[in-house]
């Protein structure tokens, strides 16, 4: 109930009137044959004006959720670590936060693109770190996500050695199997390097919701950690020092 609610509003603050709102409903009603349609539009009374909370409640889960993602709303439910990540990303990682925007809105049109964007989202925040004066490693250029992250969890003192207790290692070498794999599947499974008409793209938006929210949670980890070992300096307020009482 609350994701319909989030939904409707969010259609009424973006198209305001009711002939726009009614054109991007008409966008996902789709007619099988004359008599079998997935939802109904509905009218009020004596009105040609559409009733927008009635039609999106006749409207089936599965298409709410590519609503609402088509409109930008957090869904929790479905993606737990995303409404988190998206909020982190506007405040610390700005070129981050406009792909992985990108990348959200893409989950159920072309999931094969969505993955590339998300995983080159996950570059730019790793990229972003290693700018930290603090940081004396300085990935070369051209490094991609697996080798970015080798860097990081070497600057974190999270890569797996024999020096590190077993949990530790298990999380490191967690982090790097994903990012890896991550990368694996941008260049293998989708479209970003060029591909023939017999290579697989993924194109079930199931999987994508799963690499975009693991993204989302690694995402959090890493700027977490990173803000823990290395927190912003505390500035200070000289305003008043050089006064004489």
């Amino acid at each position: 109930m609350k994701l319909v609610k989030d939904v409707i509003d969010a259609i009424w603050a973006e198209y305001k009137s009711y002939k726009d709102v009614n054109f991007y409903i008409l966008k996902w009603q789709v007619w099988y044959d004359r008599n079998n349609v997935n939802f109904t539009i509905y009218t009020k009374d004596n009105s040609e004006e559409i009733d927008l909370t009635k039609t999106i409640h006749e409207i089936g889960g599965e298409l709410l959720l590519q609503i609402a993602v088509d409109l930008g709303v957090d869904t929790p439910d479905f993606i737990p670590s995303v409404a988190t990540f998206r909020n982190e990303l506007k405040s610390d990682y700005k070129t981050a936060s406009a792909t992985f925007e990108k990348a959200f809105k893409q989950i159920e049109t072309h999931p094969d693109i969505a993955i590339g964007l998300v995983n080159s989202a996950l570059e730019s925040i790793i990229k972003e770190i290693f700018k930290d004066e603090r940081i004396v490693t300085k990935p070369k250029e051209g490094k991609t996500l697996y080798d970015l992250t080798i860097e990081l969890l070497k600057e974190f003192q999270l890569f797996p050695n024999a020096d590190l207790p077993t949990e530790i290692k298990t999380i490191g070498s967690s982090l790097l199997a994903i990012n890896q794999n991550i990368e694996k599947l941008r260049s293998t499974k989708t479209g970003f390097h060029g591909k023939t008409d017999d290579d697989y793209l993924i194109n079930d938006s199931l999987f994508t919701y799963f690499i975009v929210n693991s993204v989302a949670t690694v995402g959090l980890f890493l700027n977490s950690f990173y803000k823990k070992k290395f927190p912003k300096p505390e500035v200070k307020n000289n305003l008043f020092d050089d006064l004489p009482f």
